[in-house]
């Protein structure tokens, strides 16, 4: 086991400096947290094993604590901030880290005794100005994930390079599995908007190209938009070698900026970096491109209604490393939004969240396996590290229920029916 100053030598202070800086002593708020945290630790079917030899939980997966006084001192200053902080610190460890964190995630809401819930907004962070996504901060936002490398994204993701929740055959799923239920997600989402021959088809959020190179493919005429200059250019050299360049054309755009009429509209997974404050206008925007009796399909990562409300204003973890700007609607929130702000409604929805927890386990395990090919693009590691706890962070949302995902369909009741749209008139909890 590495010593504490061997730990922190090998952090990039001038990269990582809130993970390389060993936190500010505050005594009281350190043993306030130590307090609280070694209750909920007790309580929890976890076993926690700290460096002295003490071990804490009820059994489990093991939690195996380096640094305690680190670890307290990073939560006391920061809360679950800190606690991510202290695992890219390399002051805590987890041979089942998806284990550890989806315990966790199960008792996410007795973690903070409920006074202190009550009095969040006074300790928890609130989201710099950055992460409001509005057009510039939106670019920004962006760039700060998916323009890191495309041959980073290549090292986990399967040869159709699809960043998004797979829909398996059958559950659990193996490496081999991947591309064909990514291109089942594909399928269903472009049979639910009632794509096909001729379809003007706009997709919001191009990722590196699969879904417009599947919707060409059925005869569509695509227009997709992106803020990715990496995913663009990957994306057009697909676009290029498929022999669909006169299909699909690829937009460097917001889509506050969008333009033209559509008989169908699809996004995946694009409205988490949309924010709260914009979803009104998002959902106008499709409305205002869509055709009469056109047809939208999203798919969305949701959380609980109650728990948005709780966090919506959080700074948390998964923005400041991950996805800056980024907020999961609720179901409850979509419904609301469309309703009062377009003439849209959400008339059919297909749930599937066990299969984003198996989508994350495999690029988990295969980022795991070829986390060493990093070296070479650049990324150290305590990038490894942060990547590794946001994939199994990720998972471990999904295993516990916390966090759940699906596709949408999106109609104008009243719109007579386009030809060759499936037949969906009624809402279906899948």
């Amino acid at each position: 086991m590495p010593s504490e100053s061997a730990r922190r030598t090998a952090v990039d202070a001038a990269r990582w400096p809130d993970v390389a800086r060993a936190p500010q002593r505050a005594p009281l708020r350190t043993a306030l947290a130590a307090r609280l945290v070694r209750r909920t630790l007790e309580r929890l079917p976890l076993r926690v094993r700290t460096a002295g030899g003490e071990d804490l939980g009820r059994g489990g997966p093991l939690l195996e604590l380096h640094d305690p006084e680190a670890f307290f001192a990073r939560i006391g200053r920061s809360g679950l901030i800190g606690f991510g902080e202290s695992y890219m610190a390399g002051e805590w460890d987890a041979p089942d880290l998806a284990g550890v964190l989806t315990v966790l995630a199960e008792n996410v809401t007795a973690l903070v005794p409920e006074p202190l819930q009550r009095l969040r907004t006074l300790w928890a962070a609130r989201q710099p100005e950055s992460g409001r996504n509005t057009e510039d901060h939106s670019r920004e936002n962006i760039h700060h994930h998916y323009d890191l490398s495309n041959e980073l994204f290549a090292l986990f993701l399967d040869d159709t390079l699809t960043y998004s929740s797979a829909l398996f055959d059958g559950l659990p799923a193996q490496w081999p599995d991947l591309a064909a239920a990514q291109r089942r997600k594909i399928d269903r989402l472009l049979d639910m908007a009632g794509v096909g021959p001729g379809t003007r088809l706009l997709e919001i959020g191009t990722g590196w190209g699969e879904l417009a190179l599947r919707a060409a493919g059925r005869g569509a005429r695509v227009v997709t938009a992106t803020l990715s200059e990496e995913q663009l250019k990957l994306a057009r050299e697909r676009v290029r070698t498929a022999g669909h360049e006169e299909r699909v054309t690829l937009l460097l755009r917001d889509y506050r900026q969008l333009t033209g009429t559509y008989d169908a509209v699809v996004s995946v997974e694009m409205i988490e970096a949309v924010g709260a404050e914009f979803w009104a206008g998002y959902f106008r925007c499709i409305d205002r491109l869509l055709a009469p009796g056109g047809r939208a399909a999203l798919q969305a990562i949701t959380m609980p209604h109650e728990r948005m409300l709780a966090t919506r204003k959080t700074y948390t973890w998964i923005q400041k490393y991950i996805f800056p700007g980024g907020l999961l609607p609720s179901l409850e929130a979509v419904d609301r939004t469309t309703r009062e702000a377009t003439a849209l409604r959400v008339t059919h929805r297909e749930l599937f969240g066990p299969h984003y927890a198996e989508t994350l386990r495999l690029w988990r395990e295969r980022f795991t396996e070829r986390a060493p090919e990093t070296v070479a693009l650049g990324f150290d590691a305590t990038f490894r590290r942060m990547w590794t706890f946001y994939l199994a962070y990720s998972e471990a949302g999904f295993r516990a229920g916390y966090l759940d995902v699906g596709q949408l369909l999106l109609t104008r009741p009243g719109d007579p029916a386009r030809p060759g749209g499936p037949e969906r008139n009624k809402e279906n909890h899948a």
